[in-house]
């Protein structure tokens, strides 16, 4: 999924790269603290938090939930 203000944001290959990421562990541009924290929801269960920035320099995230059922982008401003 993915809100209507990032998809009139953020061109879908910029989300592509970035689901692509997320998906592969590569959380982005997350602190030390919620990388820690998707690590460790990888192994018990947990939301999966991503940051990244578009080509057009947005900052955006990716939210997977605790029990998988969405991933979603939005801008921190969606949140």
């Amino acid at each position: 999924m993915a809100t209507p203000n990032a998809l009139g944001t953020i061109s879908h290959a910029d989300i592509q790269t970035a689901l692509t990421r997320h998906h592969s562990g590569d959380w982005g541009d997350c602190c030390a603290d919620d990388r820690q924290a998707n690590d460790d929801a990888l192994i018990q269960g947990g939301r999966l938090f991503s940051v990244y920035h578009s080509e057009n320099e947005s900052k955006f995230w990716i939210i997977t939930e605790a029990d998988r059922s969405a991933t979603t982008v939005l801008l921190p401003e969606d949140y």
